[in-house]
């Protein structure tokens, strides 16, 4: 028997770029798979920890709600009623009397024109801790008045104004008289 295998007829493959391409492609592959698990084994570990934390503000917050209608039902105790009301009262009365009248005083001469008269102040503060000023001013003619309105909208302290009523001069009052208000950016 004769074999006619004849080597040198078989042209040569070179194969040896291909086997390290893919064993280099296999070693890559291997590793993005391992930081691939070590990501995923992380996003569960955090998970469980950010799971937790919510469960700990769920606990603290339900504790803080259950406090908070102790304290409710305390209040709503018809022996208590007299006290708080006279506490809400006290609280207003503070709110007024943090109103700085020399602060208001100086941004009032910033925007008052030198024709103008103040008649009256009386400053008002809101459920929100704004305060309103309803003024009665007077002045010969009303232009000066109109100026101080335009002078008080542009500034940053005092808002929009509002003439609620106005006087012509008379035998007895020569001065036109306006009734005016406005709001004031005073922090309390």
């Amino acid at each position: 028997m004769r074999v006619t295998n004849n080597l040198a007829s078989t042209p040569f493959a070179r194969t040896r770029p291909i086997v390290v391409f893919t064993s280099v492609l296999g070693v890559l592959l291997v590793g993005l798979l391992g930081f691939l698990i070590y990501l995923n084994v992380a996003n569960r570990w955090e998970a469980r920890e950010t799971t937790a934390r919510i469960a700990e503000l769920q606990a603290e917050s339900a504790s803080v709600a259950r406090q908070q209608a102790a304290q409710d039902a305390i209040l709503r105790d018809p022996r208590y009623s007299e006290v708080l009301e006279q506490t809400v009262f006290i609280n207003s009365l503070l709110r007024r009397k943090a109103i700085s009248w020399t602060r208001l005083f100086d941004d009032l001469a910033t925007v008052l024109p030198h024709n103008v008269r103040i008649l009256r102040i009386r400053p008002q503060v809101t459920a929100s801790n704004e305060v309103y000023l309803d003024m009665d001013v007077a002045s010969e003619t009303g232009e000066p008045v109109v100026q101080m309105l335009r002078r008080m909208e542009g500034s940053p302290v005092f808002g929009p104004t509002a003439i609620h009523s106005s006087l012509a001069p008379t035998e007895s009052e020569p001065l036109y008289r306006y009734r005016i208000s406005v709001n004031y950016a005073q922090k309390l």
